[in-house]
């Protein structure tokens, strides 16, 4: 195998083993975000099993001597020579330079998005957690403890009485 070609393969079997699928799973919220995800993981785990496959086996050397054996020198020379010959050109990456920038700039977003949903988050486990409370509680509370956790109620219905409204 060229050496590129390994480096590819062992870039892109480090970065299979540095993902945590599972982490990043425990994130998706709706099934759409879990199918695509699960695609994302199929497609990818596809491509690694073919670099792993493909590109990391190394070709078996030929054993000109058994062929000259076996055929005669001068036609096996001939294909010597012939496949000597042969240049693999050298991979040159063009596409990683370009995209990187906006794989960086998604990395920040990423970043972004995924602090405002944990701060999100948060607020929402705060606020399920006082409804679970004044569930329990809503049987035998009174109105002024009511009032006490929500002055904006009481203020909203001591102006409205002031004003005399009485909703008709």
């Amino acid at each position: 195998m060229s050496g590129v070609g390994k480096k590819v393969v062992d870039v892109a079997f480090k970065a299979g083993r540095t993902i945590d699928w599972d982490g990043m799973a425990k994130l998706m919220v709706s099934d759409e975000a879990r199918k695509e995800f699960s695609t994302l993981r199929r497609a990818f785990d596809e491509v690694n099993t073919q670099l792993q496959t493909k590109f990391s086996q190394e070709p078996e050397p030929i054993d000109w001597e058994y062929y000259r054996k076996g055929i005669g020198s001068r036609l096996v020379d001939m294909y010597k020579q012939a496949y000597d010959e042969v240049k693999i050109p050298q991979y040159v990456d063009n596409v990683t330079p370009q995209y990187k920038p906006k794989f960086d700039a998604l990395l920040v977003e990423l970043k972004e998005a995924e602090q405002m949903s944990l701060k999100e988050s948060e607020r929402l486990e705060k606020e399920i957690a006082d409804v679970q409370e004044l569930k329990k509680k809503l049987s035998t509370m009174t109105a002024d403890e009511y009032f006490a956790k929500h002055p904006e109620l009481k203020k909203k219905f001591d102006d409205e009485i002031r004003n005399d409204y009485w909703g008709y």
